[in-house]
This record gives C-alpha cells, structure tokens and sequence, in this order.
C-alpha cells in the first residue's frame, strides 16, 4: 500500500461511509494526506490504524466529542482504557448468555418441554442486577468498599433463594412507599417514621451486604445525596425522597 487508500477506497474496505470519514476528519480525527496535483486524499497506514481505533471506540459508545482527547493519550492510557472496556464488554456478555439462557429455559418450560425450577426462573435476573451494579456503581464501591467486600456482596445476591428475592424486592418497594409518603406529608426525618424507613433500609441492605455497619450505612446515605444516579432513582416519585432518606439514616443508623 505505497500509495495509500483514495476516500473511496477507505469506505470500502472499513464499512465507513465516505460521508463519516469526511466528518472524522473535519473533527480532526483523521488528518489524511493530500496529493499536491489535485488535491486528493490518501489514507497511509497509520490513518487506518487510527480509524479502526476510531470505530472501536464508537462501538463501545464513546462520543465523538471525546475521541480526540482520548487518541491524544498516551499508549498505555490507550490500552489501559481498552482493557477497562475489554473488562465491561465480557461482563454484558457473560449477562446476556446468563439472561439468554433463563429465556430459553422459560420457553422450552411453557412449552412443555421441561420442569424449570424455582430457582432457575430467577437465576438470569439475579445475574443481570450483579451485572448492572457492576456496570454502573462498581469502580465506586471498590474503591470505598474494597474489593472482597463488593465480590461477596455479589455472591449472596446471587445465593438468594426465591423467597429472599421476593421478600428483597418488596422491601425496595416498602422503602419507596414509605419515602414518597413522608415527603408528601412532611413528616420529620427525625421522627418515627425516619426511624421505620431507616430500620427498612438497614433489612434490606442486610440480604446483599456482607456484614452491617452503622458508619457505612450513614456513608451509603451520603453516597447517596453526591450522586445523581442515586438521586435519580429515589426522586423518581416525589422530588426530595433522596435528602429525606439521607436525613433519616444519619439519624436512626445505629441508634
């Protein structure tokens, strides 16, 4: 390849449009060389290396936007960051195959095919929580928590019989319940309520935590209050549910 790749012969080979490598280069991701007769581009082989790293990154949902400061990295930031993605990409695998197979087995037991038991029904979405977690709190809670802890604290998700998942499950819905209540009647966090709600939060956090705490539980709550994932999700209903949660923790969690 003395000569190099035209634009249109660079599309053909990457499955990139010619359009899209026109943009890549008008973000200054790719900077091909011109032809000093007319003008044209050629693409060398460090301009395919830089694209197939390009499309990497697209596929794993980086934006364009920051693409740039990511190939402006050094080589081992570059590949530190792949092997971060390497490690994300076989945990959503090892999810789907996990929820692939609950699907299956699901519909070979409709079918009439074969017993599917209790504990196989939920399997796949034990995983998939284990996995999300992962995916969207782990390096946080490694960090704050260690990693011993985190790894056990997945391994009795993924123990729960049926019932403990149910009864899991309830107690999340208890604990929304509860917040949504108390802050539509501004009740005092302080008060008997935020020392039930506090009390729920302590019993549901027993069945995934690997032991209990009063200082990481008021730590879990400011956690919770830093972090607009967490808001998020407890605001969901009734805007405040969050504070009010962090209020009720920091006054009842060990008392």
């Amino acid at each position: 390849m003395s000569k190099g790749y035209t634009i249109g012969e660079l599309a053909r080979l990457s499955g990139v449009s010619v359009r899209t490598l026109r943009f890549y280069e008008e973000e200054g991701l790719l900077t091909p060389v011109r032809e000093a007769a007319n003008g044209y581009r050629r693409y060398t082989s460090k301009d395919v290396d830089r694209l197939q790293e390009i499309m990497l990154l697209r596929r794993l949902g980086v934006a364009v936007r920051d693409i740039g400061p990511l190939l402006s990295t050094s080589a081992y930031e570059r590949r530190h960051a792949l092997s971060r993605h390497l490690v994300e990409l076989r945990a959503e695998r090892a999810r789907l195959d996990e929820l692939i197979k609950t699907v299956e087995r699901t519909l070979a037991h409709l079918e009439g095919e074969t017993d599917m038991t209790d504990t196989e029904k939920f399997e796949g979405f034990k995983h998939e929580l284990v996995e999300d977690n992962e995916r969207r709190y782990g390096d946080e809670a490694r960090r704050r928590y260690g990693d011993a802890a985190v790894d056990e604290s997945n391994r009795k998700m993924l123990n729960m019989s049926k019932n403990d998942y149910e009864a899991w499950r309830a107690l999340e819905t208890e604990i929304l319940d509860a917040l949504a209540e108390a802050v539509r009647e501004g009740e005092d966090p302080a008060g008997p309520l935020g020392a039930h709600v506090c009390e729920l939060h302590r019993q549901w956090l027993g069945y995934t935590w690997p032991s209990y705490s009063p200082e990481a539980h008021r730590g879990l709550a400011e956690g919770y209050v830093a972090d607009e994932r967490f808001r998020a999700y407890y605001d969901r209903d009734v805007p405040g549910a969050t504070d009010w949660l962090h209020d009720a923790i920091l006054a009842h969690a060990g008392m």
